[in-house]
């Protein structure tokens, strides 16, 4: 069963479902560069990866956009208009006031710490980009994206250690060692969609709906450079897909 799942989850699949909604995603960020009448747009990516952008034939193909990639550990430039930084999401210091158009996060303030770590980078998202767009997974969806276990993440820590002590779960485990396997379990933090608005009290929200349930979040501010911000209820909103669509925004 698990395997299944993770076949499922697996966004190195192209046949996986995780690939397809991220595809879906990414639909939606290509509109949102579209309503910004500037080349090249300066696009950061916080918490990148190369693949994600492999996938998305941004890397070696010029769609008039310069990137860069900010992760943890350091990263090989694979194109002359990448640039790979190594740098932490919650400490963008090395970036000035509103340096990018855009700043692109998928799935990582789930993983930054507490709520108070979760603001400090949604305030330096904000900072440095004239527009964003984050993914969080929600915190209701019933199978934690993470360790692929049925409501996981409302377990108490120390039950969520014990399992991954004995077995494996979604992409970790099993562990012999007790604290890295405590590490683990404490080292993800998902969002209510109320805790989401908080963050991004400038931003709209969307969900990403599975099975008719809102499976993640995605917050997104355009920027207003060159263009037009898209109104209520029209332009992005009315041109994503329909898995993107809500009339619920922030």
């Amino acid at each position: 069963m698990i395997g299944l799942l993770q076949r499922l989850a697996d966004k190195r699949r192209p046949d996986s479902i995780a690939t397809r909604l991220r595809r879906r995603r990414f639909r939606l960020f290509h509109e949102l560069l579209s309503t910004v009448n500037k080349k090249p747009l300066r696009v950061l990516d916080v918490g990148a990866t190369i693949g994600c952008w492999a996938t998305l034939d941004y890397l070696h193909r010029n769609r008039g956009v310069e990137l860069t990639l900010l992760n943890l550990d350091k990263m090989e430039s694979p194109s002359p208009h990448v640039a790979t930084v190594v740098g932490d999401a919650r400490d963008l210091k090395a970036f000035r006031d509103g340096q990018f158009d855009f700043v692109f996060s998928n799935s990582v303030i789930e993983h930054v710490g507490d709520f108070a770590e979760q603001k400090r980078m949604a305030d330096e998202v904000r900072r440095v980009g004239n527009g964003y767009f984050v993914q969080t997974p929600n915190l209701y969806f019933p199978l934690e994206p993470h360790f692929l276990f049925p409501c996981f993440q409302f377990l108490p820590l120390c039950v969520k250690a014990f399992l991954l002590n004995h077995f494996r779960l979604g992409w970790h485990g099993p562990t012999r060692n007790a604290l890295k396997a405590r590490q683990t379990a404490a080292s993800v933090r998902l969002l209510r969609r109320s805790e989401l608005a908080r963050l991004f009290p400038d931003g709209r929200i969307v969900e990403e709906r599975f099975l008719g349930l809102v499976k993640s979040f995605i917050v997104f501010k355009p920027a207003s450079i060159g263009g037009q911000i898209p109104t209520r209820g029209s332009d992005v909103a009315q041109a994503s897909p329909p898995a993107f669509r809500s009339r619920r925004y922030a």
